[in-house]
């Protein structure tokens, strides 16, 4: 970026930005009572200094971010309400008291200093809660325009290390708006922030700044060129093609760079059926706070290959967590396809509801453990990324898997020459609720003299094999003392009940029909 052009992108997005931020304090002003005829008012007044493409940009904007401050109100509101009753119903046991899952009761406070404390607290929350609902009534958001954090580090410029001329810095380069949607049919998909074929980027200049212009038509060309390494294929083929494309525009002041942001809205991944799915096996991925722990499955249930794991760092910045990531879920997608397989199966889990002291007590450790869990960013990435792969995912009840797997496939899964740990039992625990086996095994056959001389398999089937889930016939007799086959008060009776379409796993006394292949 020559000095020229980082002059004019600094003048174009401050004079943006603070038409940004009236427009925001507008219409939180404005609150619930907010229609279609306010928005066009908001967007006629901001088009006579810039123009409509820009005040188009602006409001939508800030309609987004008033949107998503409603949202994260409306989660903070369910959050102290249910820290509320949460604590009026431990603060209603008498002390010392034991929680009972049959009647639904909780445990009461340790001791009366706990339980003094946490009625503070209690009021404390209420006033909190009262004072956000207040806010929620009159449709009162509140939103910082480059970041509270940013904001909070002016009173700690010391221990940030920043000095008051590199924080205003910051905070004006944080502050800009340098954002244009794009729109189908035009040049290039954007007229407001145009990027060529050969990287060249121009910007529409707003009315007030025109006397920038170094092109016709009130546009200004910079002297850098940009390049998209990243779907810079897929974005080639957009613009030629004059499809939607919107940009973005920022300034990273550590680094001392400009970065463009390009992004369109892709049509919807269709949804393949769960039986073509899981036609070629399935990759069972246990997710751990450190790592995620994978291992592929055949069509049978039956492990194949050697373990893997793909280990992230959740530690530093937001960048730095996000980024780790997004390299543990390529690699997991990568082995997913070596491996042949097209589906993914992963936990549903989610602690948002389980994370605060109320409901596990004084063990910080487990407390600190499911709150660095990255249980919604993960399955969101890895939605996103699979869809590009063209990867199923597949979301499983994690009722049980890493016991079960613990109990029944860790040690079976050991050799001399693998040491088969716990979550990799459970990676195989998950894989096969997805493909509708059980997870729970088969007892080993009992002794050549007993009855049952030829004694049953350590087998699974699919739940669509014939048979497969029949009572065993007893052989008549008086030695045996059965009823002939057929006849018993139970007789096909025997449920399968497995959690991919009962209400639990398979009991020891069924019996499958396809030998495991270890």
């Amino acid at each position: 970026m020559s000095e020229a052009d980082t002059a004019v992108l600094r003048e174009v997005g401050a004079f943006l930005g603070s038409l940004a931020a009236g427009d925001l304090a507008v219409r939180s002003r404005q609150g619930t009572a907010h229609d279609a005829a306010a928005w066009a008012v908001r967007k006629r007044g901001l088009t006579g200094c810039s123009s409509a493409r820009w005040a188009g940009s602006i409001t939508k904007a800030t309609h987004d971010q008033w949107a998503l401050a409603r949202r994260g109100q409306a989660a903070h509101i369910g959050w102290l309400r249910g820290q509320v009753t949460q604590i009026e119903a431990r603060l209603a046991r008498p002390l010392g008291a034991k929680a009972s899952k049959r009647e639904g009761l909780v445990r009461g406070y340790a001791s009366r200093g706990e339980w003094h404390a946490k009625s503070r607290r209690l009021q404390a929350l209420k006033d909190r809660l009262a004072a956000v609902e207040a806010d929620w009534a009159a449709g009162r958001v509140r939103v910082v325009r480059g970041g509270r954090r940013l904001a909070h580090t002016r009173h700690h410029l010391d221990d940030a290390g920043l000095s008051r001329e590199a924080w205003r810095e910051r905070w004006e380069a944080a502050r800009m708006f340098l954002a244009a949607d794009g729109e189908s049919g035009k040049r290039f998909g954007n007229e407001t922030i145009r990027v060529t074929d050969t990287g060249r980027i121009s910007l529409k200049l707003p009315t007030t700044l025109a006397h920038l212009a170094n092109a016709p038509h009130g546009r200004y060309v910079l002297d850098a060129t940009v390049r998209f390494k990243h779907r810079g294929e897929e974005w080639l083929d957009r613009i030629t093609a004059d499809r939607a494309v919107a940009y973005r525009l920022h300034h990273d002041l550590p680094r001392g760079r400009w970065y463009v942001t390009a992004s369109w809205q892709r049509a919807t991944a269709p949804v393949l059926p769960l039986r073509a799915a899981l036609a070629r096996g399935v990759v069972g991925v246990d997710m751990n706070d450190d790592h995620l722990a994978a291992w592929r499955l055949d069509v049978h249930g039956n492990p194949v290959g050697e373990p893997q794991r793909f280990f992230y760092d959740l530690t530093g910045s937001a960048d730095h967590r996000d980024a780790q990531i997004r390299h543990a879920l390529s690699r997991l997608l990568h082995y997913t396809r070596h491996g042949g397989a097209t589906a993914i199966a992963i936990e549903d889990l989610d602690f948002t509801d389980g994370k605060g002291r109320e409901k596990h007590g004084r063990n910080k450790r487990f407390r600190r453990l499911i709150s660095r869990f990255p249980t919604a960013r993960l399955k969101a990435r890895l939605v996103s990324m699979a869809a590009e792969q063209q990867v199923a995912i597949v979301a499983v009840d994690p009722a049980y898997t890493s016991r079960w797997g613990a109990q029944h496939w860790q040690r079976p899964l050991t050799s001399t020459n693998r040491k088969t740990t716990r979550h990799d039992a459970a990676a195989v625990a998950i894989g096969r609720r997805a493909l509708g086996h059980p997870i729970r095994r088969r007892t080993t056959p009992p002794p050549q003299h007993r009855s049952d001389a030829a004694g049953h398999r350590t087998a699974q089937a699919r739940p669509d094999t014939r048979r497969r889930e029949e009572t065993r016939p007893h052989p008549p007799g008086p030695r045996t003392r059965c009823v002939p086959p057929g006849r018993g008060a139970k007789a096909g009776d025997q449920c399968a009940q497995h959690r991919s379409g009962h209400t639990a796993e398979h009991a020891s006394w069924q019996q499958d029909s396809l030998p495991l292949s270890l």
